[in-house]
């Protein structure tokens, strides 16, 4: 069966691909039963779709080829496209835009948006080879052609929603490089030393955290496996390996100790549970602070520098994103597609881009399938 453009995927960037195109032009195809499964649990359900503060400082990745891609499709562009069709992202945490009640009102969207276009779902896309300028889009129920072909499957992260490395193993199959993949926007497992982190599971507290040249700040959450939480996890997309520094007193001097008759847990600005904890662990009492010697002050210092290697990630199955993929040196950022093979096209997350928590990792998607709209459609004057 032969077919204009097929668009393999149904997330985030593949929907609003179909939205952007004229109608009856491509096939989405894609493993999941439903479109846009990621979304509908994003943001804890409310789907953080942009930002306010946009810029390639908040993206992995080679910066002109991002800054260039999210220049043409902002996020004043993509909040002026969905206000026009009447869903008004709510502005949260400072500069944050979220659904107003839900995600399933942006998926609603894209998907009444994307109706124009066929969708197949439930149906696995097995490989992509090209012979005298057709695709042949092997499936798990059929061969379909067409001339072109938009790789927009995603990551690895949430393999229970159907996530694999399709678009790398086609990626590879044209001969493109793909960078090194690992879970990103995860949480830290612990070394034995930090095991009574787990201790502390369900409690919170304000940290900076940094990693090479990179600081982030945030919240830290400790949990059954290790730590989370929002600076965790903006973390976890600059660290391959080795030590982080974790400053648990952003903003507060140790010195002020040393002036009051308060005991120290009353004195720290963390939640009580942590300042014990971390009082027993370097065996000082909680006592005045007038009372500190110069000794217990130095090992309260490491509040201020701690230092640890964490012994992993929690996987791509906690994991919001994947870090890594398709090499964007051998992708035309003026049009997203293949450097190497005509007709071929990605966006996405299955390209090495990948964003911070905040509604980034969305609008990559959007801007990146804008990109690729557009030159889909001056393609289709061409013909």
């Amino acid at each position: 069966m032969d077919h204009e453009i097929i668009i393999i995927g149904a997330g985030a960037s593949a929907l609003m691909l179909a939205a952007l195109l004229p109608p009856k032009q491509a096939l989405l195809i894609d493993i999941n039963p439903k479109a846009g499964e990621k979304i509908r649990i994003s943001g804890g359900g409310k789907c953080n779709i942009t930002n306010a503060v946009m810029g390639s400082e908040f993206y992995l990745g080679e910066d002109t080829f991002i800054q260039e891609v999210l220049s043409r499709f902002d996020q004043h562009a993509l909040l002026k496209w969905l206000q026009k069709r009447h869903l008004h992202p709510v502005l949260r945490k400072e500069s944050q835009y979220f659904c107003p009640e839900r995600a399933t009102e942006f998926v609603d969207l894209l998907l009444k948006e994307g109706r124009k276009q066929r969708i197949a779902l439930g149906e696995q896309v097995l490989s992509v080879r090209k012979r005298q300028g057709r695709f042949y889009v092997k499936t798990n129920r059929r061969t379909l052609t067409s001339s072109r072909v938009v790789v927009a499957s995603g990551g690895l992260s949430f393999p229970k929603l159907g996530a694999s490395d399709i678009g790398h193993q086609i990626a590879r199959s044209f001969g493109h490089t793909v960078i090194r993949t690992a879970p990103a926007l995860v949480g830290f497992t612990l070394q034995p030393e930090q095991f009574f982190f787990k201790s502390l599971s369900g409690v919170s507290t304000s940290v900076e955290i940094a990693i090479g040249n990179k600081r982030v700040a945030g919240s830290l959450l400790f949990a059954h496996k290790g730590i989370s939480g929002p600076a965790v996890l903006d973390a976890s997309l600059y660290w391959e390996k080795g030590s982080i520094e974790i400053d648990f007193l952003p903003h507060f001097s140790l010195d002020s100790l040393k002036r009051s008759k308060k005991h120290i847990s009353a004195l720290l600005p963390m939640p009580k549970r942590v300042t014990k904890a971390f009082l027993l662990q370097f065996d000082i009492e909680d006592k005045a602070g007038t009372r500190l010697l110069p000794d217990e002050l130095q090992r309260l210092s490491e509040l201020k520098r701690y230092r640890f290697a964490p012994a992993g990630t929690f996987g791509y199955s906690k994991a919001e994103v994947t870090k890594g993929g398709v090499s964007t040196s051998e992708i035309d950022r003026y049009t997203m597609q293949s450097l190497k093979v005509e007709g071929l096209y990605f966006t996405g997350e299955v390209l090495d881009v990948t964003g911070r928590l905040g509604g980034y990792n969305f609008q990559w998607a959007f801007s990146s399938a804008y990109v690729c709209a557009q030159t889909l459609k001056r393609g289709k004057q061409d013909l």
